[in-house]
């Protein structure tokens, strides 16, 4: 791979590459994504990767593009093909007269993967942080790791939910999450229970639906997939301590957080609390 270290900024993100990984680190700000501030860093092992593309985009850009492998990801295995091309986390779009160095970037990355790997046997890449929680149309859904929550609004709650009652649900009475982006009509979010017969999402308490407003996809996406990532690894959500990294990376690493910050990618705040982070794992 190319210089451990090396940047490649484009519009509404950056990609750090490192020697096993990409980081994927992305932008704050009005035009930016809510989805892509929301999840803020990813980082992306090269062994979660099937597929490096790069083509030309619209009005004067250049998209470079990775493809996870089936299971390696669980936010884009609960997403299951339906966010909008602009808001895959994937993608990163660039000036059209920095083609030759994505080329580069792009031939570097097909270098590290390995062919004909199919789909991953477990998540890759790590799920969305908890606690989460969200405001459906009809009630309120949260998750601290162990246990899905779901608490009704009288106002929106079909009458069946509403007699039914709030209901809780451990990660290890589950066998899956369905997500219908709230882009769509009638989108939800739905606890998968074996076999049992499903109803339709406004009569069932296993789920939450969504409305104007009520569920957006940079809340009730990383939750199904926080919860995706749970309901797969046969355990609960909480937090796994990382194993103490070697100085010299960590020393490479904040370097590499100086320049972006000089660049203006991070701000003095992000810069501070990410500096602490790494000093914290040494």
């Amino acid at each position: 791979m190319s210089r451990m270290g090396d940047v490649l900024a484009g519009f509404h993100a950056a990609w750090e590459f490192e020697s096993d990984s990409v980081v994927i680190r992305y932008e704050r700000g009005l035009r930016t994504p809510k989805l892509f501030q929301a999840l803020g860093e990813r980082r992306i092992p090269y062994e979660a990767i099937q597929a490096v593309t790069l083509a030309p985009g619209r009005r004067g850009t250049v998209v470079l593009r990775a493809e996870p492998r089936p299971g390696a990801d669980p936010l884009m295995d609960a997403a299951a093909g339906q966010l909008k091309e602009s808001c895959d986390p994937y993608r990163l779009v660039l000036p059209a007269d920095r083609e030759t160095l994505a080329e580069y970037y792009a031939d570097e990355l097909r270098a590290q993967l390995k062919p004909d790997d199919g789909p991953a046997e477990r998540f890759l890449v790590a799920a969305p942080e908890v606690p989460l929680r969200f405001k459906a149309y009809d009630g309120k859904a949260s998750f601290d790791g162990k246990t899905v929550a779901f608490r009704w609004f009288w106002t929106g709650a079909s009458s069946a939910k509403w007699k039914a009652g709030d209901q809780s649900f451990a990660i290890a009475d589950l066998s899956g999450v369905e997500w219908r982006s709230p882009e769509v009509f009638e989108g939800h979010l739905r606890l998968l229970r074996g076999a049992e017969s499903l109803l339709p999402v406004d009569q069932d308490p296993a789920a939450v639906v969504f409305g104007l407003g009520y569920g957006p996809v940079h809340e009730s996406l990383p939750f199904a997939g926080a919860v995706l990532a749970a309901v797969r690894s046969g355990r609960s959500a909480a937090v796994v301590p990382v194993a103490r990294r070697d100085p010299g990376d960590i020393a490479e690493r904040i370097r590499h957080l100086g320049d972006l910050h000089q660049a203006g990618l991070v701000t003095d705040e992000e810069f501070a609390v990410k500096k602490a982070e790494l000093l914290a794992e040494l």
